[in-house]
């Protein structure tokens, strides 16, 4: 081999090794330095796959207004797509009481549990009330989280602290590292693993395997958590998870048997019970002018008018409750 050859062969090793550090660099240093960067690169790589638009829900007892049971897209679009819908819907036996239902895409969403100083304690969180300014520029909706944990008969993680136990057996919504959200018996549907990034439980499944648990009673007033005043139709919240992975939110004023009627029909395969009694159920979206723009509550919109709370709460600084949001990929 002539000494031309071993100069070429040399050059190329040079360069080789130089795109092997540089490689090495950039993995090394990408969570810190190029998250933007690298969210970009991977969105035009993967383009986000929104689910199909769910299906108009069928009312209990016919149709009480024509806009019972049919979905509309609300909030932030997400990459020009709708993430959230909403719909209304008459309770079984009720031509007067109405629930709302939300319906979110996890495939367009990400989730993101925010802990208060009251619920579930402690202070220095980094993600508590009010909602800073750069996370309301991706901001699409807020909802409210579960009992005071000495209510909740379950634990509590967020950001890397175990504020309660994890009680096997548990109602949970587990939050994952890539922003994907569900619900689950813990211990049999989700545990921990290194992909956990949050876990909020709260009591055990109000519905498992599509169907409402077993020893529901609509006149209970203690066991799904204590109403207000002995109220047996006092607001309620629930969470779910549909086979398809999307999450639906269901409010209003009922007993525990009808959320989870409601829960049922909205699609969810499992479903927890969320807080309860007129202060605390609270569902918001936020639509801004652009697609970039600030959520605030001046551009926020309730679930249902039954609701005491605003879109509002979110931003409060005095908000001492744990929530989630759920802001575009």
């Amino acid at each position: 081999m002539n000494k031309g050859s071993y100069r070429r062969r040399g050059r190329a090793a040079r360069v080789t090794l130089g795109v092997l550090v540089t490689s090495f660099s950039l993995i090394w240093f990408a969570p810190v330095a190029l998250s933007s960067a690298a969210t970009t690169r991977t969105s035009a790589v993967t383009p986000l796959r929104p689910l199909p638009a769910p299906a108009n829900l069928t009312p209990f007892a016919g149709p009480s207004s024509s806009h019972d049971g049919h979905w509309r897209p609300v909030g932030r679009r997400v990459h020009t797509r709708a993430a959230v819908y909403t719909t209304s819907m008459h309770l079984p036996g009720s031509r007067s009481v109405v629930a709302g239902i939300a319906w979110m895409d996890p495939n367009l969403l990400r989730a993101r549990l925010y802990s208060g100083s009251l619920s579930p304690g402690g202070a220095n969180w980094k993600f508590t009330a009010p909602i800073a300014a750069n996370a309301a520029t991706t901001l699409v909706a807020a909802f409210n989280g579960g009992f005071l944990m000495k209510d909740s008969e379950g634990g509590y993680y967020s950001e890397g602290r175990l504020v309660a136990p994890l009680r096997r057996g548990a109602a949970s919504l587990v939050v994952y590292s890539n922003g994907v959200a569900t619900v689950g018996q813990w211990g049999r549907d989700v545990s921990m693993t290194p992909n956990v990034v949050a876990v909020r439980q709260n009591l055990r499944l109000l519905v498992d395997n599509g169907h409402l648990v077993s020893g529901l009673q609509p006149s209970d007033i203690k066991t799904w958590g204590v109403a207000l005043n002995n109220v047996i139709n006092t607001p309620r919240s629930g969470l779910g998870v549909t086979a398809t992975g999307a999450l639906v939110y269901v409010e209003g004023p009922m007993n525990i048997v009808d959320l989870a009627h409601l829960l049922v029909r909205a699609g969810a395969v499992r479903a927890m019970v969320l807080d309860m009694n007129p202060l605390w159920p609270i569902f918001a979206t936020y639509t801004p002018a652009t697609s970039n723009g600030v959520a605030s509550p001046a551009n926020g919109q309730v679930l249902s008018k039954t609701m005491l709370q605003t879109p509002t709460r979110f931003f409060d600084p005095a908000y001492s409750r744990d929530f989630i949001t759920m802001s575009a990929r």
